[in-house]
């Protein structure tokens, strides 16, 4: 589908002059020979870009007709790009269309080469401010998130997420597997004064080394073979609002110095460009690893830490906020039952002390899963300790012998001892278990399992 693009221009010659040069660039071209009938023409049709004359019969120096088009535009909430173009060498002229709305601005007689690529670089620009807010507004819809919480860890610790939320310091939310680490981070979001923008996660264990840069930075088309189009980074898409670093501690080594230089200054520059971007994101990391012992092994530089943890929270485990876990059932009994259309679900009375006899290897998230099975196989709207189903531990048998269980429960436990046992690092569990990279990151994936 071509591109529509409006020429408002009271000279007939000029009007029938762009037409031409720009049909033959398969543009479907719009006239108006005023700046009156110009809004009638964008009132009944999707305008793309304006070519917009500055002056006009009634007034052939001042650019005063220009002016006041681009103001009603601005008002009209119209964010069509426009070029502007006049005969009269004036640049205090473009200075004042450009502080109106004016995208660029080109002379007359102007030269084709000059105008195309002018127009070109404006519908590329538009393209990717459109693209930007319809990330910006996906990333958005996923910016809410309730906490369930009564135990006295966790009110400490709400306490203090509610002084630092405010301020823009940097925060590493540390913790075990499925604490809620991504859970808080959001909350914080909530709570900022960025609430309004955008909060954009990425799972630093998940991207490729080779693929850094371009998805932290965003690259220029032609940058690198598969390249097709421009595309913005995470930092852009993050710029005025919040930028959450998941699994931080994957980060390859040589990697680590790139992210620093970033907040450090602020600056960065997108593959394949020389042009020094500068962004403004509040930065929240998370990860379950030991950044002590990563960094005597040399794994992670220590003065990247330091940037990261200006403000260092713990998240903790769920058996040390035991209080917590009837309140956080009957929380996911809710959430689940109105996921599968059922409702007024309870808890029995013996299901109490099931769920807080059992030590959660995995936190929150484990408890949200076996609450969602109850809630599936639930009968009367009861759910009894007989449709709670927790996993048996190594050891827990009289026999010392590994309990039953499904090959998936088996592969699920394996990969959470491969986590912990590694601290958390996802490459390395990967190498104890000896599979790929990719390969425990599809496990992960489907079942869900996030550090």
């Amino acid at each position: 589908m071509s591109l529509t693009i409006l020429v408002i221009d009271d000279m007939a010659d000029v009007r029938l002059s762009a037409n031409f040069l720009l049909s033959n660039q398969n543009y479907n071209v719009l006239e108006a020979d005023s700046v009156l009938r110009a809004l009638d023409v964008i009132k009944e049709n999707k305008v793309d870009l304006i070519l917009l004359d500055m002056n006009y019969s009634s007034d052939t120096t001042s650019g005063q007709e220009g002016l006041n088009f681009l103001t009603k535009l601005a008002k009209f909430d119209i964010t069509t790009p426009v070029i502007a173009m006049t005969g009269w060498s004036s640049i205090d002229l473009a200075v004042k269309a450009m502080q109106q709305g004016a995208s660029d601005f080109i002379e007359k007689p102007w030269d084709n080469q000059r105008l195309l690529q002018i127009i070109k670089q404006q519908i590329q620009v538009t393209d990717l401010k459109q693209q930007n807010r319809r990330l910006r507004q996906h990333q958005q819809v996923k910016t809410t998130e309730t906490l369930v919480w009564q135990s006295k860890a966790m009110t400490k610790l709400m306490a203090e997420i509610h002084r630092i939320a405010k301020t823009d310091a940097t925060i590493l939310l540390t913790g075990e597997n499925g604490t809620g680490k991504s859970s808080i981070a959001t909350y914080i979001h909530q709570l900022s004064t960025r609430s309004q923008q955008s909060m954009v996660t990425v799972n630093m264990g998940a991207i490729p080394e080779s693929l850094f840069e371009s998805e932290l930075f965003g690259h220029k088309k032609g940058a690198f073979t598969d390249a097709k189009e421009t595309r913005i980074g995470r930092f852009e898409m993050a710029n005025e609002g919040t930028l959450f670093l998941d699994e931080i501690a994957n980060i390859p080594l040589a990697q680590q110095a790139k992210l620093l230089r970033v907040l450090e200054s602020n600056e960065y520059e997108m593959v394949g460009s020389s042009i020094t971007e500068h962004t403004n994101v509040r930065l929240i990391s998370a990860s379950n690893a030991s950044f002590d012992q990563l960094i005597q092994q040399e794994k992670f530089r220590a003065d990247l830490f330091y940037r990261l943890n200006t403000i260092e929270i713990h998240i903790p485990s769920l058996r040390e906020r035991t209080e917590d876990i009837l309140p956080l059932a009957k929380h996911f009994v809710e959430k689940h039952a109105q996921r599968y259309g059922q409702s007024s679900l309870t808890l029995a009375d013996d299901v109490a002390e099931k769920l807080k006899s059992y030590d959660w290897p995995g936190n929150i998230r484990e408890l949200s899963h076996v609450i969602e099975r109850a809630v599936l196989f639930a009968d009367d709207n009861i759910i009894t300790s007989q449709s709670i189903t927790l996993k048996k531990r190594v050891g827990q048998n009289s026999d010392s012998k590994m309990p039953f269980m499904t090959l998936e429960q088996a592969e699920q436990q394996l990969l959470l001892q491969a986590l912990k046992k590694t601290d958390g690092l996802t490459v390395e569990a990967a190498e104890l278990l000896g599979i790929s990279k990719s390969a425990i990151y599809r496990r992960m994936e489907k079942y869900d399992i996030k550090n």
